[in-house]
């Protein structure tokens, strides 16, 4: 039974990319949600009373009435049959819904990880640790990034206006909150590579105001430190 008329909460935190992307999701869709802003720079999600909605801590998460769930892409499908989420964004036709699906699950390992883990290890771990980062694993990170924004250029976007075709789907509205991520660790994946610059900028203008609102956060620290890790966590 839908519940789209029911209450729903949505915990997260903007320096989160899929917590972007679903915001911005939401926000698209004027799906109406209470959200709650869990801080992760200051340890909020290691608190009980978080814990207690979801023992991953981690963000996003979604409560709706009393039913509560915590991986991004399970989020998204359950919202796109439970609310009023227009079709092309997860859509009902097989085989439209696989192509969206090939690429959610490509982009967990092969786009998520080095994005994600490179922006970590160059400029968070460092700013939340005081210790500078293993150049080692950096240097690894680094070259796994490069090949999975390769990718996005070479094969994703290399003939279509987006990811599975000519229409907007999670897929771009995943890549691109990751790929905006290591932006904050000094690379920008849109250098050398203009159909993944043409593409960003399409999702851009396309999703406004709600994608520039989404990334605020990230953009006023990628502004103020350039890459560069400032010396107390309060200068973010």
């Amino acid at each position: 039974m839908s519940k789209s008329g029911s209450a729903l909460t949505f915990y997260y935190h903007l320096i989160s990319q899929p917590s972007r992307a679903l915001k911005i999701l939401l926000d698209v869709n004027h799906v109406t949600y209470t959200g709650i802003v869990v801080n992760l720079l200051q340890g909020e999600h290691y608190q009980e009373d978080f814990t207690k909605i979801n023992k991953f801590r981690k963000v996003p998460v979604i409560k709706h009435e009393d039913f509560i769930l915590t991986e991004s892409v399970a989020i998204v499908r359950y919202l796109c049959r439970e609310t009023n989420i227009a079709d092309n964004w997860y859509p009902k036709d097989s085989i439209k819904q696989a192509k969206v699906d090939e690429f959610l699950e490509w982009q967990h390992i092969e786009l998520r990880v080095p994005c994600a883990l490179y922006a970590m290890n160059k400029f968070l771990k460092p700013l939340l640790s005081g210790k500078p980062p293993n150049q080692e694993r950096l240097n690894s990170l680094h070259h796994q990034m490069v090949t999975a924004c390769n990718k996005i250029e070479d094969v994703w976007v290399k003939d279509s206006h987006y990811i599975c075709g000519e229409y907007i789907t999670v897929a771009d509205l995943f890549a691109a909150c990751e790929l905006e991520q290591p932006k904050m660790a000094g690379y920008d994946p849109r250098n050398g590579r203009p159909k993944l610059t043409a593409w960003l900028n399409r999702i851009e203008e396309e999703l406004n105001p709600f994608y520039t609102d989404a990334h605020k956060y990230l953009n006023e620290i990628v502004k103020k430190h350039n890459g560069v890790v400032p010396e107390t966590i309060s200068k973010l």
